[in-house]
């Protein structure tokens, strides 16, 4: 071990250097680069523990300071083993540091995925205005070479997100008073740093798709070739503007300035030459910004908002105690510079503002389910999850207030906001969801029963009352799910902050809208993903035909009040009955492509939907069945004689990346499905594909362009065939059963579909 000071802006290690030395610095503090980011380490962090199980640097670091470190020499595992086996401090300082920068690097890996997705959807949105713009002027738009294949990103070695928690979990069992005594057994610190820094270079390998991908996506908007979106409206901005100009054009190449500007993936020597060369033959206009699309709130609005979280306390009629918790709750929240810190304090900080959240929360909307004057600042605590004025800002507070109006009754069209959703359930529409252990209302309620921890006649009581059904709903579904949607649960805080947006809200704030479009996109690919089968005697009592028939069964879709990443289908059906709608869960405000996110939500709904039909006979192969075959395919798939050498290696890697999961395996192929083989761009193997095309079947005007194609040859035949007997069947039906008439001819036009 040896001291020495680094000095101030000195590099220390570049990206590809061997791996030697490891350095524990005591004082100042060093930057550490990786594409597309970096992050500081401290006092007490460690350089290049994260990356021991590599031979040399992937990252690169750089003292800030002139930095004080401790060095010990590195030249095998073996050298490190002895080290922390004869040393505890040794090893928690090493195993703390390890743990706080795959932490980092894991959260800013996922809000990476979210620039990938948010880069894409700019990109298009910006080329369809830029083709709006030249239509209204009489211009021809120009195309973008490869625009057209252009997708979302999809990642081939996606990041074990979940490992956050994970991670967050044991820096906290190894910064307590415990920790002495893990460390004994030198065994766990070596194993946790070997696990960390394997997880770490995936992290690391996700990152790098990340930034080739977004540097992809700029390159549609800047390159060498001048070929680019840049050029197209600079162009069109010189044309249109010796004719009187135009704003939305102006606003347009602002914004692809902006975008530019603001992405870590762009080479700046070149974005800075084009557009500089542009600047002096331009007018004398403020291209920097896009033009101002958020509104505004005016005094009578904001005054409303002054000390909203008094008013929301007041509304609540909480305690002095209580009252005065949440003043210090929010006073300190508001004065952390970073509010995703993984430090010891700050989760304490999260963790108590959680507890104290879901109280005020169900204080809030018990009293408001029966209140017709809520203050403004109570509706937006809510639906958004909003408490602060200055923690939300007041350009979100603006949209807040704006989008409010639009709110306030439960829908008929299956898009429930989560106060909707609950006054739902209040006036009977409604059940309450599933909780985590799958019990509904009905069965939690008979459970306490059985237990004996109430009477027949409270539980009879307990059966029809909705307020009682509100708080199920509110201590289980609620506090899982509110989590779950806002994607990073190792810094999970439910009020509405500045801090969690990361993308505009009028892009990302979800309604029937939107929501019904993404849904409509899915099921125009796959046109049987909501139909049940279900008895015709269900649907009609005077019938008499005694089979089932296709009904079409759209979800509920539930808006959670947060700025979330990830959606959750939550449950397939409602109660017992197969004929009521799933349930999906969306953030509110989702800061991720909306359509990508409904695929996936499909695929779950796919499987899940399939298992409760199939009951404890889902993965039986000889009750041939969505699960039953794809489960056969992945297990066996090693001995399947019709996947090559090089398929069963895809497979295999593709299993790795779904961590073993069958489930996530088939939502990933899915994924697949509707996005490329859609579109008759092959990614399944023969296998895949056949079950696909089996129990997911594509509309009749994608499967009429994919004749073409001989890889669906085959499969189209089979399935026309099978259709036609069908069809042939159900007609000599109709003639012995008139009276079915309806609906046989609606079962007809599934099978026409």
């Amino acid at each position: 071990m040896a001291g020495n000071v680094l000095p101030k802006q000195s590099v220390i290690y570049t990206s590809g250097q061997p791996m030697t030395t490891l350095h524990l610095i005591t004082s100042g503090s060093v930057k550490v680069k990786y594409p597309g980011g970096e992050y500081l380490l401290g006092k007490g962090d460690v350089i290049g523990i994260c990356e021991i199980c590599s031979e040399v640097h992937f990252l690169s670091y750089e003292a800030v300071t002139d930095t004080a470190v401790l060095t010990y020499p590195f030249t095998s595992m073996q050298v490190l083993t002895d080290l922390v086996s004869k040393n505890i401090d040794i090893a928690k300082f090493f195993l703390q540091s390890a743990l706080r920068q795959i932490n980092t690097l894991l959260n800013n890996c996922e809000v990476s995925s979210h620039a990938c997705n948010n880069l894409y959807d700019n990109l298009l949105a910006t080329y369809n205005t830029y083709t709006r713009i030249c239509e209204k002027h009489r211009k021809t738009p120009l195309t973008l070479s490869g625009f057209n294949e252009l997708t979302a990103f999809i990642s081939e070695e996606e990041a074990d997100l979940w490992l956050a928690s994970y991670y967050l979990g044991f820096l906290q069992v190894f910064s307590g008073a415990d920790a002495e005594n893990f460390l004994k057994e030198y065994g766990i610190a070596i194993g946790f740093l070997r696990k960390a820094s394997l997880d770490f270079r995936k992290t690391y390998q996700s990152m790098e798709e990340q930034f080739q991908y977004q540097e992809t996506i700029l390159s549609y908007y800047f390159n060498e070739r001048s070929d680019d979106l840049f050029s197209r409206v600079t162009t069109l901005y010189s044309q249109v503007n010796a004719a009187g100009g135009d704003e939305e054009l102006t606003g347009l190449l602002g914004g692809i300035i902006q975008t530019a500007k603001s992405s870590p993936a762009m080479n700046t020597t070149l974005f800075a030459t084009r557009v500089e060369n542009f600047r002096k033959n331009m007018p004398s206009k403020k291209l920097d910004e896009s033009p101002e699309e958020e509104a505004t709130v005016d005094d009578a609005s904001y005054q409303q908002l002054t000390d909203s979280l008094g008013t929301i306390l007041d509304y609540a009629e909480v305690d002095d105690d209580v009252f005065a918790t949440w003043r210090r709750l929010i006073t300190s929240y508001k004065a952390l510079s970073d509010k995703s810190s993984l430090d010891d304090k700050v989760c304490a900080l999260r963790r108590e503002i959680i507890q104290q959240f879901y109280a005020l929360y169900s204080m809030v909307a018990g009293k408001a389910l029966t209140d017709s004057n809520i203050p403004t600042a109570v509706k937006l605590f809510l639906y958004f999850g909003y408490m602060d004025e200055n923690l939300a800002g007041s350009e979100n507070c603006a949209y807040l207030t704006s989008v409010l109006s639009g709110l306030g009754n439960a829908n008929d069209n299956g898009v429930y906001p989560f106060f909707d959703w609950l006054k739902a359930i209040y006036t009977g529409k409604k059940e309450p969801s599933r909780n985590e252990f799958d019990e509904d209302y009905s069965d939690y309620v008979h459970k306490q029963k059985a237990t004996g921890n109430i009477t027949e006649a409270e539980m009879r009581s307990l059966l029809d009352n909705t307020m009682s059904k509100v708080g199920y709903e509110l201590r289980n579904m609620f506090q899982q799910v509110n989590k779950i949607t806002y994607g990073r649960i190792t810094t999970f805080c439910p009020i509405f902050t500045s801090d969690n947006i990361m993308k505009k809200l009028s892009t990302s704030y979800l309604n029937a809208a939107n929501l019904g479009q993404a849904l409509t996109q899915v099921r125009d690919i796959d046109f049987s993903l909501f139909y049940r089968e279900i008895l015709a005697a269900t649907l009609d009592p005077n019938t008499v035909l005694k089979e089932p028939v296709h009904v079409e069964c759209l979800p509920d879709i539930i808006l959670m009040p947060n700025v979330g990443t990830r959606g959750v289908m939550w449950q397939e059906i409602e109660g017992k009955k197969r004929s009521t709608p799933s349930r999906f869960m969306i953030s509110i405000f989702h800061m991720e492509d909306i359509n990508a996110t409904m695929i996936r939500l499909a695929g779950e709904y796919r499987w899940e939907m399939c298992k409760r039909v199939q009951g404890a006979r889902w993965n039986d192969i000889s009750d041939n069945s969505l699960t039953s075959e794809y489960f056969d395919y992945i297990q066996f798939y090693r001995k399947n004689s019709e996947l090559s050498a090089e398929m069963k290696e895809r497979v295999h890697l593709s299993l790795q990346r779904a961590k073993n999961s069958f489930k996530e395996m088939f939502v990933r192929d899915y994924i697949l499905w509707i996005l490329f083989e859609s579109a008759g761009s092959p990614r399944l193997n023969k296998v895949a594909r056949r079950i696909l095309f089996t129990y997911c079947p594509q509309s009749k005007d994608i499967r009429e362009k994919l004749k073409a194609n001989p890889l669906y040859g085959d499969l189209l035949q089979r399935y026309d065939l099978k259709n036609t007997q069908k069809i042939h069947r159900l007609e000599q039906v109709r003639q012995k059963t008139p009276s079915s008439a309806k609906l046989i001819n609606e079962e007809i036009d599934f099978y026409n579909k």
